[in-house]
């Protein structure tokens, strides 16, 4: 018995040492994560997770991958517009992790070298276009951007979904020349509006003439309303309307 007692004594920290050896191969791998397994320095064919995964420590060296979405945001860049406008435009990047492997061989850092992309593609595209069609084509600019980034990142294993303009930084100067713009442009507006509605009036009223002067007692019957709506006034001046004819009448009599 003391023998046996011995011999379990000298195994004991041995089994101790393999005990924690073996917990410390053992690694947990999120839904959304999977695990790029480098043995020796070559990775493995497949990627590991999710659930528990063996790690062969020390020869085994694994770098685990997020495959969810990354909403990344791109710094406010120095544009300059193709009509030679200085403005700052800053964006969002939204991609995503589609081949861990290739994400982690393929480039350095994927999530610095996509921002870098993002930033440089930015400022190159935007420079193409002019100011006006920054600002009324962006879901059109946006769509360029999402195409071009993601052309960039595919050798990556990266998938970029959607890029989008965040804001648009004009400098004051052009700001109130925007304004004196849209100022001229609604006065435009509203002497359109102006002639457009006296033009409107001036043919109702023709039509009206045209109406009285077929029948002389419309006349008649138009200057009564007038007496009436100026008597609701209570004015004590009241027009009599003279016909031409009898002033050129008293012209001639005055000239004898």
């Amino acid at each position: 018995m003391d023998a046996l007692f011995a011999s379990l004594g000298c195994f004991g920290p041995a089994a101790l040492v393999v005990i924690v050896w073996l917990l410390s191969c053992l690694k947990v791998v999120n839904q959304y994560e999977r695990a790029v397994v480098f043995r020796l320095g070559k990775a493995l064919n497949a990627t590991k997770g999710p659930g528990l995964i063996f790690i062969f420590r020390p020869f085994d060296k694994a770098v685990v991958v997020s495959l969810r979405t990354v909403v990344m945001d791109v710094p406010s860049q120095d544009i300059i517009t193709r009509d030679n406008v200085s403005l700052k435009v800053s964006a969002v990047v939204y991609f995503k992790v589609l081949e861990p492997m290739q994400a982690i061989i393929g480039v350095e850092n994927y999530y610095y070298a996509t921002s870098q992309i993002a930033q440089t593609t930015l400022r190159s595209v935007l420079g193409e276009v002019t100011l006006d069609e920054l600002l009324a084509d962006r879901e059109k600019l946006s769509k360029r951007l999402q195409e071009i980034i993601d052309q960039s990142t595919e050798p990556w294993g990266i998938q970029v979904s959607a890029v989008e303009l965040k804001s648009v930084d004009l400098p004051e100067q052009i700001q109130r020349a925007m304004g004196k713009q849209a100022e001229a442009e609604r006065e435009k507006r509203a002497k359109i509006i102006a002639a457009e509605g006296e033009l409107m009036a001036s043919q109702q009223l023709l039509e009206a003439a045209n109406k009285i002067s077929e029948n002389p007692t419309a006349i008649q019957m138009r200057y009564l309303q007038t007496l009436t709506e100026i008597a609701v006034e209570k004015n004590s001046t009241i027009v009599f309307p003279l016909p031409m004819e009898l002033m050129k009448a008293f012209e001639k009599f005055t000239a004898k």
